[in-house]
């Protein structure tokens, strides 16, 4: 399908506070990442415009003599959708198609036509789907009547002088209600799983990065995995997670997460709240970044600014302390040849498609997750096989020896299994 690629860019001084996460970037870097989410679904691109903006038309968007040029570009290249990659209001959308002529998108549905695509598991589904309509929900559309045959019929709905229109809002609000009530099911599983976890108990270790960082390669190539990882932008969306053995013989579970991205829209980040969960639930947060990304700065500030807003909104996830429990992981520093600048002094450089300093990340797992652990020394019966078993599940056995049938250990345990291990009988 032939797309169409509209960025508008207000010019100074007037700042653009719709996007700030789009605000930071140069207008090649924009049209990049616009252009790599339309052909992640298969769009093919044939035309490209920076619009430069003075002022936001409330009708439009764009001028008049904006909106004719594009027009003429759009008919020769005969585009059947137009990307115009910021926020646009249901009137702005509606007029724009009027006047070009063809299907036109925003950035918001843009994303949100990536997410239906990618989303596999039921839970994805439900979250892309709620996703959509409460996006729809604000617009005047006509495209919602199947959603009767959901119902069975919608006759009892509204009496003979409702519109169609009022009968596709309370179509789309009745599926909404349902569909939240389906995803609080599945929160409540996911807590039960979790709770489960943390029986074993297993440290998990979340992956977060800007979309197409790398993180399922990196995951892939810690856990031998084959999770679905190309350079695409969203490859993942469904969250994964799989046990991975540190260098101390210390298991961890390993999440796999949706990528974030500047300006996210906000139906997503509420209908994705189950999968940011895993985030919150995290003893480490792997914040893994593309280091040779020109604007690897600024995507770096997009997934902390996300990561904050779960912490300080008004409904926080993440606990006041998650920056203490942050490792950066600067990721495919293969492809910054030896003219490029060092990596941050303290971020971990890795390249997880050649497998280059993950031994490294390893071991910085380890110390991150044993950091406070009490170094003991036990001396227990050769024979007595359960507590021996229970120190080298549970703790990072350093020293080992057996003289005359007495096994002698130094251990290093968190100060609660220490705990627990020291109140058990003998």
């Amino acid at each position: 399908m032939r797309a169409a690629v509209i960025l508008p860019q207000l010019r100074a001084p007037q700042a653009d506070t719709t996007a700030p996460g789009l605000a930071a970037r140069t207008a090649a870097a924009r049209m990049a990442e616009a252009v790599g989410l339309a052909t992640s679904i298969g769009l093919t691109v044939v035309h490209t415009e920076v619009v430069p903006l003075r002022e936001r038309k409330p009708g439009t968007l764009l001028g008049e003599g904006q909106i004719q040029a594009a027009r003429q570009a759009i008919q020769e290249q005969s585009v059947v959708v137009a990307i115009v990659d910021a926020a646009l209001t249901p009137v702005q959308q509606r007029n724009l198609e009027r006047a070009w002529g063809c299907k036109v998108i925003d950035r918001t549905g843009l994303i949100l036509e990536i997410f239906g695509e990618r989303a596999r598991t039921r839970e994805g589904a439900l979250q892309v789907e709620l996703a959509h309509l409460e996006y729809q929900r604000t617009r005047l559309v006509r495209s919602w009547t199947h959603l009767e045959r959901q119902r069975g019929g919608f006759g009892f709905l509204g009496g003979p002088g409702e519109s169609q229109i009022e009968i596709d809002r309370r179509l789309i609000s009745a599926r909404i209600v349902r569909l939240k009530k389906e995803l609080e099911q599945v929160r409540r599983t996911r807590g039960l799983h979790r709770r489960a976890r943390n029986r074993v108990p297993y440290p998990v270790v979340a992956l977060v990065g800007y979309t197409n960082a790398g993180k399922s390669t990196l995951f892939n190539a810690l856990t031998g995995a084959g999770v679905y990882a190309q350079d695409q932008l969203f490859a993942t969306l469904d969250p994964t997670m799989r046990a991975i053995r540190l260098p101390s013989g210390r298991n961890v579970i390993l999440s796999d997460t949706v990528g974030f991205i500047s300006d996210l829209p906000t139906q997503l980040v509420e209908a994705f709240r189950a999968t940011l969960e895993e985030v919150a639930a995290a003893d480490i947060i792997l914040h893994v970044r593309d280091a040779a990304h020109p604007d690897t700065a600024a995507q770096r500030a997009d997934v902390l600014n996300v990561l904050r807003e779960m912490a300080e909104g008004p409904y926080p996830t993440l606990d006041p302390g998650w920056e203490s429990r942050v490792i950066e992981v600067l990721n495919k520093v293969d492809l910054l040849g030896a003219a490029a600048s060092a990596p941050d002094a303290d971020a971990i450089a890795v390249s997880a498609l050649r497998g280059d300093g993950l031994e490294f990340l390893r071991s910085a797992l380890d110390a991150r997750l044993t950091a406070g652990f009490d170094e003991v020394e036990y001396a227990i019966p050769a024979t007595d096989g359960m507590r021996l078993a229970w120190l080298h599940r549970h703790g990072h056995v350093l020293e080992r020896e057996e003289r005359e049938g007495v096994m002698h250990l130094r251990v290093r345990l968190s100060p609660a299994d220490r705990a627990r291990f020291e109140r058990t009988p003998t």
